[in-house]
C-alpha cells in the first residue's frame, strides 16, 4: 500500500472511468470500504479533481522513473555493442545477467558425492 502523499502517476484506466492516463496526482486517502474495488483516493492537480482508483492503476513516479532509465541504459549498451561488434557483450544484454551466472554454475563440474547424491534422489524420485 502507498503512502499518503505519494507522487504517482495514472498508467492505465480498468474500469473505463475517463482518466486522465499519464498525469501525476497524489494520494489524499484510502478507500477502505470492503465492498469496493477502489484502494485510492487521488488528487490530479492537472485536471483539478479527485478519482478513486484501484492500486493497478497507479504507480509510484519514482518507480517509473527508475524503469525508464534502466530501459535507456539497456538501448544504450545494445547500441554499443552493436557499434563495436561486441558480441559476447551484446548476447549478455539480451539473455540477461542472472541467466549467464545460472550457466556458469550449471558448467562446473560436481564432486564425486553430489553427483552420487543427485542420482540417488532422481533414482528414488
Amino acid at each position: 500500500m502507498l503512502q499518503l502523499g505519494s507522487k504517482v502517476i495514472i498508467i492505465s484506466d480498468q474500469y473505463e472511468q475517463n482518466l486522465p492516463v499519464g498525469e501525476h496526482g497524489y494520494i489524499i486517502a484510502y478507500d477502505r470500504n470492503a465492498d469496493n474495488v477502489f484502494d485510492y483516493v487521488v488528487r490530479v492537480p492537472a485536471s483539478n479533481r479527485n478519482f478513486l482508483l484501484p492500486d493497478e492503476d497507479v504507480e509510484l513516479e519514482e518507480v517509473l522513473f527508475q524503469m525508464e532509465a534502466e530501459r535507456i541504459e539497456r538501448e544504450a549498451l545494445i547500441d554499443y555493442a552493436l557499434a563495436t561488434h561486441n558480441e559476447e557483450l551484446f548476447y549478455r544484454i539480451m539473455k540477461g545477467d542472472g541467466e549467464q551466472e545460472d550457466e556458469v554454475a550449471a558448467k562446473e563440474p560436481l564432486s564425486r558425492e553430489d553427483f552420487i547424491r543427485q542420482v540417488n534422489l532422481k533414482a528414488w524420485i
